[in-house]
């Protein structure tokens, strides 16, 4: 299971000196001055009342999503399913417990049926459940992570009037051996056969190179009988299935070339399997499952070559239906085909979306032709989509992992009329009074932080632009809990935009402005855990002249600079990002805005030519809504990895907690894991002496990390790759040699 992605690098943090390409007269005056301390960098606050960052540059979503039951949520719940013969539903949390409850929202009060105390993937109910009470779990008994008694399908039987399970009613069904992926989905066909998707069982690349092997369950899509035992199984392999008399091969084998079809489903109404497949460096698909297909996995990634030197299987690869690469979509979660009525003009369409991005899409699919007719988004979300459902009379369900609720397609709001258009370019956002020389407008707050991310030698100058006399609320974001070494985050009024400009070195000396990315802050209402925040991403990218930007496509791009050395030249590429994926690092979890916390934000800095504490400043011009609860000096500080004055752990910590936190947290979206807060101490991080989980990279007897041995550590290692297995694996190209060392450095002192 992918429940995420390893840490994304899109973010507003950096470097804690302001760069001027083209200064003012006065700007020039003052840095030619002698910097002057003082308690306070700003005397007073001046109102930012220019902002055009309004509305968006979009059309419109055709829907929204509601909340079904605004009362519910489920902790880390990755199923739902309806009961069948019943109006009711059932959750399966990761944890090990079984809910069940009415499908009537007034009459819905979640009730226990079962806890088996370890971790569950999957859920299903038989078909005949009201005559046998039979459901079937997809579980992975803890502390056990590669055994061939592995992950397993488990059968309980539940007393129908009192709808709970006994654990000791348990019958082992099937086995899998674990690995890095999983499957776990379950689903009784139209056939009343049970499907099972298992995953590769690996994890980077295929490392077992299961997915073409015929050999072995793992990356396949299976298909069993439940309703009969063979002598030496509890259940049949039925005679149809593709591979039964296929010399080596597992009968129990529908598909294959599989590496993690997170979340397959039948249409109700034409009984085609469909599957959501999760990729790996670049694509996510959607299958559309045949007796004996080849999906491709891992000789192609969808429809392109991944390791096409490898032994493909005895039948053709077959192509996804559709496919997206990863400005779109980063953990696709299949869904199902629509049969509802409150949404009539969806009926037939395949509706699915993604973990990550919380993007909602639907296709139509013409059998007869094998071409998709219709392809659109549907919804742009702040959920973590890790599951669908779809109830009894056609209605689909999406079931969010961050705050357990459940939610369902809905019209979106009434746009207001005589709505200004988005500004499409920077000299149109009421930010800067001289785009061109890249001035302020009154009332923007430059800021630096003390641990800066590493964006590929790019160097950054930041704003806060908060709109009006609004304030921040001080450390009052709390979510989620309980999350152990997470420290509450700032909350910023409705309409704050933080601002933040790249910029390279092209030749000795000589600077080019690269983009300027925005943040933007929308308060919706309602609490915190319901997602009472949304931000979204914009990005300029500058124009030749260097006097304006313009605003990049929703798809992000990609160009080539040539820099010049002292040495020479080199070519490096630079990746501007799309929307989507600035949602990845700008979570909930990580309170949004990275970068602008009190452990980052409580340094000095230099408000031209006057250098006071950032803390002091804000609180100074009445920026907080509230007293600090003590002095700066006596409130969380993060170290500066660049001062070699530091001590070697504080500057490796805050290097990682900068770069890799933000992912690599309590429901952070990192599919390891582990933690890389600074206020837990190493032993509590889940790092020393694990096994990774997402591949070795030829390393000897690697661990996340081992004490005194960095050659052995993979979380160094991966920060010295390049393209497969990078860390931080997106929006950066560049390995960042000085952070490199800290990190050996630091792995190799400790005991």
């Amino acid at each position: 299971m992918r429940l995420t992605l390893w840490a994304s690098a899109i973010v507003i943090a950096g470097l804690a000196t302001a760069y001027f390409m083209r200064p003012s007269a006065e700007t020039v005056a003052a840095e030619d001055k002698q910097p002057v301390r003082k308690d306070f960098g700003l005397e007073k606050r001046e109102l930012w009342t220019t902002s055009k960052v309004k509305g968006s540059p979009e059309p419109p979503d055709p829907y929204t999503v509601s909340r079904t039951y605004p009362k519910l949520k489920f902790f880390e719940a990755l199923e739902l399913c309806p009961v069948p013969g019943k109006k009711a539903w059932v959750v399966a949390e990761r944890p090990g417990k079984i809910i069940w409850f009415d499908a009537d929202p007034a009459k819905a009060e979640p009730k226990v049926m079962l806890d088996v105390k370890h971790t569950v993937y999957g859920a299903v109910l038989h078909p005949k459940f009201q005559e046998n009470g039979f459901i079937y779990l997809s579980e992975m008994p803890d502390g056990k992570t590669e055994t061939l008694d592995g992950t397993r399908v488990v059968r309980y039987t539940v007393d129908r009037a009192k709808m709970t399970a006994e654990v000791d009613s348990a019958k082992v069904i099937f086995v899998w051996p674990n690995g890095g992926h999983n499957g776990g989905c379950l689903r009784f066909g139209p056939d009343g056969m049970l499907y099972i998707s298992t995953g590769d069982g690996s994890g980077i690349a295929d490392g077992l190179q299961t997915g073409q092997d015929l050999g072995t369950v793992l990356g396949k899509i299976l298909r069993i009988d439940v309703d009969s035992a063979a002598a030496d199984k509890k259940y049949t392999i039925p005679e149809d299935n593709p591979f039964v008399k296929t010399k080596g091969a597992r009968g129990e084998i529908w598909a294959y070339g599989i590496r993690q079809s997170w979340k397959i489903s039948f249409d109700t109404a034409t009984g085609q399997l469909w599957a959501g497949e999760v990729g790996q460096d670049l694509w996510e698909m959607v299958n559309l499952v045949e007796k004996g297909g080849n999906y491709g996995w891992s000789v192609k990634e969808g429809d392109h070559p991944f390791r096409p030197e490898r032994k493909t299987g005895p039948s053709p690869i077959l192509k996804p239906i559709v496919e997206h690469n990863h400005s779109e979509f980063r953990s696709v979660t299949g869904g199902f085909v629509y049969h509802g009525k409150k949404h009539p003009e969806l009926n037939g369409a395949y509706i699915y979306g993604d973990y990550d991005t919380g993007r909602v899409w639907m296709l139509r699919y013409d059998a007869k032709a094998k071409k998709v007719t219709e392809h659109k988004e549907l919804a742009k979300t702040r959920l973590r989509i890790v599951a669908w459902a779809q109830d009894s009379d056609g209605e689909v369900y999406a079931l969010n992992f961050i705050d357990g609720g459940i939610y369902e397609l809905a019209p979106p709001a009434p746009v207001a009329k005589n709505q200004p258009d988005f500004p499409r370019k920077l000299s149109e956002t009421g930010l800067f009074a001289d785009t061109a020389k890249l001035l302020p407008e009154k009332g923007l707050i430059p800021y630096s932080v003390n641990s800066e991310l590493w964006s590929d030698g790019a160097t950054k100058e930041r704003y806060i632009a908060i709109p009006g006399d609004a304030k921040i609320e001080f450390e009052t974001v709390t979510y989620p809990q309980p999350a152990p070494g997470s420290v509450p985050g700032w909350r910023f009024p409705d309409g704050t935009v933080m601002v933040k400009t790249f910029s390279l070195e092209t030749e000795p000396g000589k600077k080019r402005r690269l983009e300027t990315r925005l943040l933007v802050a929308s308060n919706v209402g309602g609490t915190e855990e319901y997602g009472d925040q949304v931000w979204s991403g914009y990005t300029y990218l500058w124009n030749d002249a260097q006097t304006d930007a313009e605003l990049a496509d929703i798809k992000g791009v990609d160009r080539e600079f040539t820099l010049k050395t002292a040495t020479g030249e080199k070519k490096q590429n630079w990746h501007f990002p799309s929307r989507a994926e600035c949602t990845m690092c700008h979570t909930a979890t990580a309170k949004y805005a990275l970068g602008v916390n009190t452990a980052q934000m409580n340094r000095d800095h230099n408000y031209s030519g006057v250098v006071a504490n950032q803390l002091a400043t804000f609180e100074h011009i009445g920026l907080f809504d509230k007293k600090l609860p003590a002095k700066p000096e006596k409130l969380e500080k993060i170290a500066d990895y660049r001062d070699t004055k530091a001590d070697l752990e504080s500057r490796a910590r805050a290097y990682l907690f900068a770069n890799c936190s933000h992912c690599h947290r309590k429901w952070g979206g990192g599919n390891a894991e582990f933690q890389l807060l600074t206020t837990l101490p190493v032993k509590e991080l889940g790092l020393l002496d694990v096994k990774p989980q997402q591949g070795t990279f030829d390393l000897k007897d690697p661990k996340l990390l081992v004490p005194g041995e960095p050659e052995r550590s993979m979380i160094a290692h991966r920060m010295t790759r390049l393209g497969l297995g990078r860390m931080p694996h997106i929006a950066s190209n560049v390995v960042d040699e000085p952070a490199v060392k800290l990190i050996h450095d630091w792995i190799k002192a400790m005991k």
